[in-house]
């Protein structure tokens, strides 16, 4: 299996491409708008035909390049199903793996960021997306967002992953990499070291983060896979493909 872990620097977001060495046939995860030509570089580096884009939600910081990937390499979109984007070609549910080749993808419900947020598991990796982070876990103020949900979507989804799975962020805004269940579950500031559902609640309502600059009009744009919204207004154009910082977690 070809694994990257690609980093888009304005909003942070790692993006994965995952390939299958046998019939060359690709994925990737939480691809964006900014850094289309470098995936579609990174493509044609290793020799491989992208057949699916996937997000692992309807994100607020950037927008996704799904729509354009699949408008320039003819691949198709694959979210969420409790999103249920009608611009999706296929919609993954937990227990229906997805299989590209030698590439296994389970998808797990990990509500609590966003109601209708998936991980995704490959072999002894989990692909977070904005769940849980690095020492972190994804907001929930905003975009139906539920610390109580995140909480258990974590402990009882990601945490019963053995615990020597890698986990992969969809974010990290200290130049880290990977970590692993067991390291989370220790060391994480926000739900390690046993913390009750209350003590994770408290933490989440006293972090006081800022607004999202952009969401208003990225979740729109996220809504139909990647476009820029008509009513975009025109100081904001620019950022349609380079988005501001927007701490996710």
């Amino acid at each position: 299996m070809i694994f990257r872990q690609l980093f888009e620097p304005l909003s942070c977001t790692y993006t994965y491409l995952i390939g299958c060495e046998e019939t060359g046939k690709a994925i990737l995860i939480d691809p964006v708008i900014a850094s289309m030509d470098r995936d579609i570089e990174e493509l044609k580096k290793l020799n491989l035909t992208l057949e699916y884009s996937i997000d692992t939600h309807i994100h607020a910081d950037h927008i996704t390049s799904s729509l354009h990937l699949k408008e320039k390499l003819k691949s198709k979109i694959a979210n969420p199903i409790v999103d249920k984007l009608p611009c999706s070609d296929l919609y993954l549910e937990e227990g229906k793996p997805l299989q590209i080749g030698s590439i296994r993808l389970e998808s797990l419900h990990t509500p609590g960021h966003t109601p209708g947020h998936f991980a995704y598991v490959i072999n002894n990796a989990v692909l977070t997306g904005d769940s849980l982070l690095i020492d972190a876990c994804g907001r929930t103020d905003f975009q139906g967002g539920s610390s109580e949900q995140l909480y258990v979507s974590i402990h009882k989804k990601l945490f019963t992953l053995p615990d020597d799975y890698l986990v992969y962020p969809g974010h990290d805004y200290q130049k880290r990499f990977v970590s692993t269940i067991k390291q989370e579950k220790t060391r994480n500031s926000r739900l390690g070291k046993n913390k009750t559902s209350q003590e994770f609640v408290e933490i989440m309502k006293n972090l006081n983060l800022p607004y999202p600059k952009f969401i208003d009009y990225a979740v729109k744009g996220n809504q139909l896979c990647g476009v820029c919204p008509d009513d975009l207004p025109e100081n904001l154009q620019n950022y349609c493909k380079q988005m501001t910082e927007s701490y996710q977690g």
